[in-house]
């Protein structure tokens, strides 16, 4: 079976891409862009700790009115 792997990018491959993206955003857009990515995966990284905190209060929630 063959596996095809979609994020496997050596030297030339990155160097490409890297020129691609300063062509299409230049030098000045792209701490922008690096600043909207970072509070896109901080707000992720928050929703998803809420979420799990949810989720483990209602397991334990559930497990006291077992033992009750």
């Amino acid at each position: 079976m063959q596996t095809i792997l979609l994020f496997n990018f050596m030297g030339p491959e990155m160097l490409v891409i890297v020129f691609a993206i300063l062509l299409l955003f230049g030098g000045r857009k792209i701490p922008e862009l690096m600043r909207g990515i970072g509070k896109g995966i901080s707000e992720f990284n928050s929703a998803r700790a809420s979420v799990e905190q949810e989720l483990k209060g209602g397991m334990n929630e559930k497990k006291e009115e077992e033992k009750s």
